[in-house]
């Protein structure tokens, strides 16, 4: 089965900007034009409909060995430390070198970074990339929110509290399996005042490594809809990082959002860091649009941040989730919204028309 059209996918997370970072940071910036061993450059973007999404900044952690890490989560049950805080004047240098890899994509002429959903509608339809700035983790922002606002200025439109390590606006989940996020303490006082001062710019506060507590406590204090860029159904898998029925339950109830992680570790059943068939990312998108209807799911790769199923690759391989999608009985319409249409319509909500 064929769709009749092939509809832009607007994605809720990828770390290109990471992968950049540690291969020279700007200076290699043109990799992403040219064509890079990974999941996501301009090449592959344009072979795969990929037509945007959050590009995030992240802080890596000095003290994870990535080998053992997935080594590790090939087993049939784990429960992976948190990482070490990282200081503020340590995080901050390579959040502005990430911020600045992402200007000099779009200087390139590879992106352009969007503000507004008015942008990312543009973008979509002349075939430019959008990029919208993300930051996972806010290690790098002081409590008086001086960084934060100066970012929000540049174009920061997404933020995540914490990463899967503890930040002094509250505790991270970890990577656990069997479990569920009930793992440590929410948000402290200070990740309460980030929370309001995010609602107040109209960033999205981004809940996808939130603890239960986290997300429970986010619940209460934003006025803004409820997301997860990139997460999936801990009814499926039980993993810490998934989302459960009453969380989901939570998002349809605050009109937000839920973007399909591709993770294979948070998509099969087992938790395991193996390959895994676009058939479990489909289970997945039944039981988020079961929970959530069918305006409030979305995709969210985590490109270049995860190992993902191999019958989809790279960007360049997106083809096969949308005919995977019409196979399994999606209608155009809904596949549209999925690729795309319900990412703009939550960014409306939670940054104004």
């Amino acid at each position: 089965m064929t769709l009749p059209t092939e509809p832009a996918i607007f994605d809720g997370h990828n770390d290109v900007l990471l992968r950049l970072f540690r291969a020279g940071g700007p200076m290699a910036a043109e990799q992403f034009l040219t064509g890079r061993a990974g999941h996501l450059d301009l090449p592959g973007a344009r072979a795969g409909g990929f037509g945007g999404g959050f590009f995030a900044i992240f802080v890596p952690s000095n003290d994870i060995d990535l080998d053992d890490t997935t080594g590790r989560m090939r087993a049939g049950s784990y429960d992976l430390p948190l990482p070490a805080p990282i200081e503020w004047e340590d995080a901050l240098p390579v959040v502005m070198t990430q911020a600045a890899t992402l200007f000099r994509l779009e200087e390139l002429g590879a992106l352009k970074v969007c503000r507004t959903a008015a942008e990312i509608r543009v973008c979509l339809a002349s075939g430019t990339l959008a990029a919208v700035l993300h930051m996972e983790g806010a290690e790098a922002i002081d409590p008086e929110f001086h960084v934060l606002d100066v970012l929000y200025r540049a174009g920061l439109r997404s933020l995540g509290p914490v990463w899967s390590r503890p930040t002094i606006y509250g505790a991270g989940v970890p990577f656990r399996y069997p479990s569920d996020g009930d793992t440590g303490g929410g948000l402290t006082e200070d990740g309460i005042d980030l929370v309001k001062r995010c609602n107040r710019l109209g960033i999205l506060i981004d809940l996808s490594h939130m603890t239960m507590a986290g997300f429970w406590d986010v619940a209460r204090q934003s006025t803004a809809p409820l997301v997860a860029t990139h997460s999936n159904a801990h009814a499926i898998t039980p993993q810490a990082r998934n989302l459960t029925d009453a969380q989901l339950d939570a998002i349809a109830a605050s009109d937000g959002m839920v973007g399909l992680n591709f993770a294979v570790a948070f998509l099969r059943p087992d938790g395991r860091m193996v390959d895994t068939a676009i058939d479990d990312m489909l289970r997945h998108l039944d039981h988020l649009l079961h929970r959530l209807g069918e305006t409030r799911v979305g995709l969210g790769s985590d490109f270049d941040g995860a190992i993902i199923p191999s019958d989809i690759g790279t960007a360049a391989g997106l083809p096969a989730l949308r005919r995977a999608m019409a196979e399994h009985g999606y209608g155009a319409a809904l596949i549209e919204r999925l690729c795309h249409g319900n990412w703009l319509r939550v960014l409306e909500r939670t940054w104004g028309a």
